[in-house]
């Protein structure tokens, strides 16, 4: 069983590395990209029975910093 968790910072928090990936797209010609945040996917291989729940508790507690990053979890 695997869990796949999506951290991204909160709307509102500044996002210097997304900043810079607009900056550098627009650099290399990519025009039109107003916006960018960046992320991190966190793949997780649980033991069988494993739940949504006990996955959302490792996020509060280590994979996300809940005051500027929200997360999404998806078992696959």
């Amino acid at each position: 069983m695997k869990a796949r968790v999506t951290v991204m910072l909160k709307d509102g928090v500044l996002d210097p590395q997304g900043e810079a990936i607009r900056h550098a797209l627009g650099t290399l010609g990519f025009q039109g990209v107003a916006g960018v945040r960046q992320g991190k996917v966190i793949e997780l291989d649980l033991d069988e029975g494993a739940s949504e729940d006990k996955v959302a508790e490792m996020c509060e507690r280590l994979l996300a910093n809940t005051v500027i990053e929200s997360y999404r979890v998806e078992m696959v």
